[in-house]
């Protein structure tokens, strides 16, 4: 059994909301960067240029790369050999988090209550936290900072298993045209496939944290997220809604057993900056 203070949690969660909120991930850049050499409408291109030196500013001048620094979504991987010592480990997580965003100049945008008292917390606490018990005396630890004008773009449908292909592709594709310009595209489309109600969603958000070079290990889901992309970047969206073929950068699909009787389908945008970073304890 491998001890961990509960101090090395929120110094790790500190560290990664800075990061994740400053620093994109090398393949998200330089997918941007290659549609931006790629894009064939004028109007897009110049966009993209932009979006590319918005990014290499936030590095330069050691700032948020956009002024929604999102609520903090939190994926921990937690090893069964680990015993976490001192404060419990949401309370660990959550001070991470307060700490972050106060001492890293952060927006602060999360309410104590989501409908009758919308005061703001001024820490951006609570963190929306998923845990896994893994083999193992590790803890990995994912920020996922989202802002909230991609995030209600999602949408979800409990499809029965008599849907086509056609028809899952048909409400990715019409969720992303509905949402427009909205999100800030161009988009990382996170799709989520089986399970549950609220599964198919935890797996939406899960693949936009994946690499966006990397496709689904099953073929024929790794098809399908072509065939999704080509699709979406035909809608003619495009670089903030000004046109263009870029619309989409990636369309990530991630699957999960499911009943006999229900086929659920969760769409979960990312705009251009969508952030995660992770750490090891």
């Amino acid at each position: 059994m491998r001890e961990v203070s509960s101090k090395e949690i929120t110094k790790a969660v500190k560290e990664l909301v800075i990061s994740a909120n400053k620093i994109l991930p090398c393949d998200l850049v330089n997918c941007i960067s290659n549609c931006g050499q790629a894009e064939s409408n004028p109007t897009a291109k110049a966009v993209l240029s932009d979006l590319q030196a918005n990014i290499d500013a936030a590095k330069e001048l050691d700032i948020p790369v956009c002024q929604d620094t999102g609520m903090a979504v939190i994926f921990a991987e937690i090893g069964q050999d680990v015993h976490i010592s001192g404060e419990n480990f949401a309370d660990a997580v959550n001070r991470g988090v307060a700490e972050g965003y106060t001492q890293g100049l952060l927006r602060k945008s999360v309410v104590r209550d989501p409908f009758f008292d919308r005061v703001n917390t001024n820490d951006n606490t609570p963190a929306v936290i998923h845990t896994r018990i893994v083999a193992g005396d590790k803890i990995r630890l994912t920020a996922a900072p989202k802002g909230f004008g991609s995030e209600n773009m999602s949408a979800l449908k409990m499809f029965t298993p008599s849907a086509k292909k056609e028809d899952i592709v048909g409400f990715v594709v019409d969720t992303v045209r509905k949402a427009g310009s909205n999100p800030c595209p161009p988009v990382v489309v996170g799709v989520g496939i089986g399970g549950d109600f609220e599964y198919s969603a935890l797996l939406a958000k899960k693949a936009l944290c994946r690499s966006v070079s990397k496709r689904n290990e099953n073929d024929s889901y790794a098809a399908m997220e072509k065939e999704i992309l080509d699709k979406v970047n035909s809608l003619d969206i495009g670089p903030q809604g000004f046109g263009g073929q870029t619309t989409a950068l990636a369309v990530n699909i991630e699957t999960y057993p499911t009943h006999i009787a229900g086929l659920p389908v969760a769409v979960n945008i990312g705009c251009h900056v969508t952030r995660h970073a992770s750490a090891e304890i």
